[in-house]
């Protein structure tokens, strides 16, 4: 008996017992010879059972045609198929409706094909669900020009998710807790993902923020929640777990009362919540050894991190670089210490700003040291009356 091309034998006999046809085959009962193949046996193999063809090959024209549309529209369809390659075995393709959505909303061609080479998910969405987010996007965004450049920068942010009644939530629920239109904003462009979170999740970190506030003596959770998300618009995409970790570490670390502990993570150390703890420990303890090692006490260091905290950001090469960077040029630690904040600029500005203002006749050892974190408009300005004075 033949078989039609593209069926198997599994689709002609439509066994119901699978078993005893695996028994009459291995025992040699005479019955149809069926070959498992390993193929069949070990992998995970779809098949029909009512005679239908497999549509591997029927696929492959589709596929073919929407590649030739996308490399029109600008796409880089290598880097589309690599990122996410099972977007192009679907059915119900828009990448026309979107493109004619995004060119709308005043997205240029080239926004739209960098959008789709990123994120090729995109061409999935109906324009009815694209309209529908865009406009709950615009609950919070002022013009279709801001969400653009948002998409621009992060497409995952708009279509990673087509659960527009989770976003719609999620926006009503985080307003309904204290935070204002500015503040889902500073979200919304610094961490859009809070809002394809689920509704639960948001609701977790908002109520373990407020436990921590009333377990400190503060008595105004929603402006407690507001000034932490606003300093730091990622710690609703953090563990609560880690962030636990971080307040108690600060706590146990600088020996603060709740009062500190309080202002601190509601002002200078919020951005440092959702740091990895074991990262936070490990840092803070290279910028001790390396402190101790230049002669400064422990309250010293202690005062030099609290004033900061975002140098706890900097890794064990990074931070002890820029330091023996600023020692090689006479700098005292104690300068560095009551100026922390030059330690944010990268170490070959730093080295740059340091021979120009050198060759300048600026003594780095015994003048003000803070320009070498300056703006590079303003700090091209003083290098200019350098020179010229």
């Amino acid at each position: 008996m033949s078989i039609p091309k593209g069926w198997s034998y599994l689709t002609i006999l439509a066994p119901r017992n699978l078993s005893y046809i695996r028994s009459n085959v291995l025992f040699g009962s005479r019955c149809w010879m069926i070959r498992f193949s390993s193929e069949i046996l070990f992998k995970s193999v779809s098949f029909r059972l009512f005679g239908v063809k497999h549509d591997n090959e029927d696929s492959e024209p589709f596929e073919n045609e929407l590649l030739t549309k996308l490399v029109s529209m600008g796409v880089d369809v290598d880097m589309a198929k690599k990122r996410q390659p099972g977007v192009f075995n679907r059915i119900g393709i828009n990448e026309q409706d979107l493109k004619m959505f995004l060119l709308s909303k005043g997205a240029s061609e080239e926004v739209i094909a960098s959008i789709i080479s990123r994120y090729p998910r995109a061409i999935t969405r109906t324009t009815e669900n694209l309209s529908r987010r865009w406009d709950l996007w615009k609950t919070i965004m002022t013009s279709d020009l801001e969400i653009v450049n948002i998409l621009k920068r992060s497409p995952e942010s708009f279509f990673r998710s087509n659960n527009n009644l989770n976003l719609e939530n999620n926006i009503k629920f985080l307003y309904s807790v204290g935070l204002t239109r500015k503040c889902l904003s500073r979200l919304l462009t610094n961490a859009p993902r809070t809002f394809s979170n689920s509704l639960d999740l948001n609701k977790q970190m908002v109520e373990f923020l407020q436990e921590i506030c009333l377990s400190l003596g503060h008595s105004d959770p929603i402006d407690f929640v507001r000034k932490i998300i606003f300093k730091n618009p990622f710690i609703l995409i953090q563990s609560t777990k880690r962030v636990k970790a971080n307040i108690k570490f600060l706590q146990s670390t600088f020996n603060l009362n709740n009062e500190e502990l309080l202002a601190l993570i509601c002002g200078p150390a919020a951005e440092i919540l959702d740091l990895s703890n074991d990262c936070a420990k490990r840092n803070y303890t290279n910028i001790k050894e390396k402190l101790f090692s230049l002669g400064c006490t422990e309250e010293a260091v202690q005062k030099f991190v609290l004033s900061y905290p975002d140098v706890i950001f900097l890794g064990e090469k990074k931070f002890n670089d820029k330091i023996d960077c600023l020692i090689e040029e006479k700098i005292h630690i104690s300068e560095i210490i009551e100026n922390p904040r030059i330690l944010d600029s990268s170490i070959s500005t730093l080295k740059s700003r340091i021979k120009e203002l050198v060759n300048a006749g600026y003594n780095l050892s015994t003048s003000n040291i803070t320009l070498l974190s300056w703006s590079e408009k303003r700090y091209k300005a003083k290098l200019k009356k350098l020179n010229n004075g």
